[in-house]
């Protein structure tokens, strides 16, 4: 026999972790929407050109790559926004700009496997293209913001910087032909600590001991923005560039805080990079409080010119991408997913022989009501078939026995706590939407 197993870096998904994953989806959807972003979706498979050389040198690597059966030469996305770009690129006269969408997909990304992260996941992107306007960027971190409390978080941390301010830093320090190099180092200044960061500025990509420095002291500025801006503002000198994220970065805090969010869920955090190559202005991650160590679980910015790979056409953008199942994983550890495997909240045992016809009527009349009910496919005695729906995590089971058929009541009986409650049928719909 075939030993079932599972691939090393991938997962199956039961149904007590399915039906979270999934209403958080629908969460994001909502509130995706509520912002006026359009739902698009992308082919799995991309032209390797497509996709390559456009996240960087590890990115590359990560990608699962081969020559499919027609001899193309073909990646699997590692994320959407790749995808985007080119379906933006291609289809962007039908769809007029500023074009807002969101993206809900498996990316694949063959890197090392770790706690709440797998080399197949779910991003739920939202980006907005064809606009270098401010209000797009402020937006962006406002999406973020609502969808962490629509999730039912209190505690989470945006944070925020802008490409532009390390590009001025190293303007100022005579070193913009480096970014690339220094950008992908500091990205990985929080798994690392700042000493191995220091040593690989400084011998791997070739700074100063004073550059390396410059760079560090650029990336572990705190305190308020208005703080932190006052600080950048002498490492940047009398960059352009660096003025610029400056002066963004200044505003979009001010609008963030105009729009009435709680500003105290917004940081301004210099040492954040976006390993990715193509960001351009502001990115943004977002940490959870309570469990930071996880990572960031909503990440994304500003890319001017990932589209320009692809047309003459310009198509700045900006945008993020929700981590899916690296938040699943959080929320399970935070102990905020309720277990259960019932996708509906109404349990209806079929145990009188010969009434399939009258359950089945019952089932059909709540669901018309808009009331999820799962029947039972067997005339079982009524305690197992009750077990049954205990295990699967059901709230509420109607008991419906030859007497309460005569009556016209049904026995509406708690799960959890095992109460018991008679309830006419022309009331039972009233009842449950109360209950549920």
């Amino acid at each position: 026999m075939i030993q079932p197993r599972t691939l090393r870096g991938f997962r199956d998904f039961t149904p007590n972790l399915m039906i979270p994953r999934e209403r958080l989806i629908d969460t994001a959807k909502r509130v995706y929407r509520s912002f006026g972003f359009s739902p698009i979706d992308t082919p799995a498979l991309e032209y390797t050109e497509i996709l390559l050389g456009k996240g960087g040198d590890e990115t590359d690597k990560q990608m699962y790559r081969f020559e499919d059966q027609g001899g193309r030469d073909v990646g699997m996305r590692f994320d959407l926004t790749i995808p985007f770009a080119r379906f933006a690129a291609q289809h962007i006269g039908q769809l007029g700009t500023p074009f807002k969408r969101y993206h809900v997909g498996n990316v694949w990304r063959g890197e090392k496997a770790q706690r709440g992260r797998y080399r197949e996941f779910i991003q739920c992107d939202f980006d907005t293209i064809g606009t270098t306007s401010r209000t797009s960027d402020v937006e962006t971190g406002l999406v973020i913001y609502e969808l962490f409390r629509a999730l039912g978080f209190e505690r989470f941390t945006i944070r925020i910087n802008d490409r532009r301010l390390l590009s001025g830093v190293l303007d100022h320090l005579g070193l913009v032909e480096r970014q690339t190099d220094v950008l992908r180092v500091l990205d990985k200044l929080g798994k690392v600590g700042p000493q191995k960061v220091t040593e690989e500025l400084r011998d791997a990509v070739g700074l100063s001991e004073v550059q390396a420095a410059d760079v560090l002291r650029f990336a572990g500025l705190s305190g308020s923005p208005a703080e932190i801006l006052g600080e950048a503002r002498e490492l940047v000198g009398d960059s352009e560039i660096g003025a610029a994220g400056l002066e963004a970065l200044a505003a979009l805090f001010e609008s963030v805080a105009a729009a009435g969010a709680d500003v105290s869920r917004f940081a301004l955090d210099p040492s954040i990079a976006r390993g990715l190559d193509y960001y351009t202005g502001v990115i943004f991650e977002t940490f959870l409080d309570d469990l930071p160590e996880i990572g960031s679980c909503c990440s994304g910015g500003r890319y001017d010119d990932l589209a320009s790979l692809y047309t003459k056409e310009k198509l700045p953008g900006v945008g993020a991408s929700l981590g899916v199942d690296r938040l699943l994983a959080a929320m399970e550890e935070l102990k905020m997913i309720e277990e259960t495997a019932a996708p509906c909240p109404v349990f209806l045992p079929l145990f009188e022989k010969g009434r399939d016809g009258d359950y089945l009527a019952l089932a059909q009349e709540l669901r018309a009501a808009g009331i999820g009910v799962e029947v039972y496919p067997e005339p079982k005695k009524l305690g197992a078939q009750l077990k049954y729906a205990d295990r699967r995590g059901f709230p509420l089971a109607l008991v419906v026995g030859s007497s309460e058929f005569s009556a016209g009541t049904v026995q509406v009986k708690d799960l959890k706590t095992g109460e018991k409650e008679d309830v006419a049928r022309a009331d039972l719909v009233s009842h449950l939407r109360q209950r549920i």
